[in-house]
C-alpha cells in the first residue's frame, strides 16, 4: 500500500510570463504554501496555479460575479478520500502590478499572496474585522519566518526632490 504525503503542494505554471520565476523562487512559493498548512495543522495537498489575469478574471466572473482580474482566488474541494484541498490561482500582471504600486518585492508580494490563498482555502476570511485581524497574524507569522517583511506596513518612498527641496 502506497502511502500519500501528509501534506503536498503542487506548482502548476499556466502562464509563459510566470517562466521568468526562478525555480528557487517557485520552490519557495512551495516552502510558504507548505507551512501554511503545517502551522493550520492541515493534512492534505493542493495545488498553487500561476496563471494570467486573464484566467483570473474569468474565475473571478464565474464563481465571484467580479468581472476583473484579481490577485489570487482559491477553489477549496469537496471532502474527499485522498485529502486534496483545492487549489490556488495567483495572476501575475495583478501581483506585479501591487508589488510595483506599493513598493515591495516581487517574490515577497507573490509569497504573501500564495500564503493568503492557502489560508483562504482552510476556511480563514477577512470579511469582519475579527477576522481580518486573525488571518493577517498569521499570514505576518509565516511570512516572517521566511524573512518577508510585513505585508500590511505601510512602505514609506522617499520624498521627490525639486528645486525647492534641494540641499546646497
Amino acid at each position: 500500500m502506497t502511502r500519500r504525503p501528509v501534506r503536498g503542494v503542487e506548482i502548476r505554471v499556466e502562464d509563459p510570463k510566470w517562466k521568468k520565476l526562478s525555480a528557487s523562487a517557485r520552490a519557495r512559493v512551495k516552502q510558504i504554501a507548505l507551512r501554511a498548512l503545517e502551522r493550520e495543522k492541515a493534512k492534505g495537498s493542493l495545488t498553487v496555479l500561476l496563471s494570467s489575469d486573464a484566467r483570473l478574471k474569468e474565475l473571478n466572473a464565474l464563481f465571484r460575479g467580479k468581472n476583473k482580474p484579481t490577485n489570487v482566488l482559491s477553489f477549496p474541494a469537496e471532502e474527499n478520500p485522498d485529502r486534496y484541498l483545492g487549489d490556488v490561482a495567483i495572476a501575475f500582471g495583478v501581483v506585479t502590478r501591487e508589488a510595483r504600486e506599493s513598493g515591495k518585492h516581487f517574490a515577497g508580494h507573490l509569497a504573501h499572496m500564495a500564503v493568503h490563498g492557502v489560508l483562504h482555502l482552510l476556511g480563514h476570511d477577512h470579511e469582519k474585522p475579527k477576522e481580518a485581524a486573525r488571518m493577517e497574524g498569521i499570514e505576518r507569522e509565516i511570512l516572517a519566518e521566511f524573512g518577508i517583511a510585513d505585508p500590511y506596513a505601510v512602505v514609506r518612498t522617499p520624498a521627490r526632490r525639486t528645486p525647492a527641496n534641494r540641499h546646497g
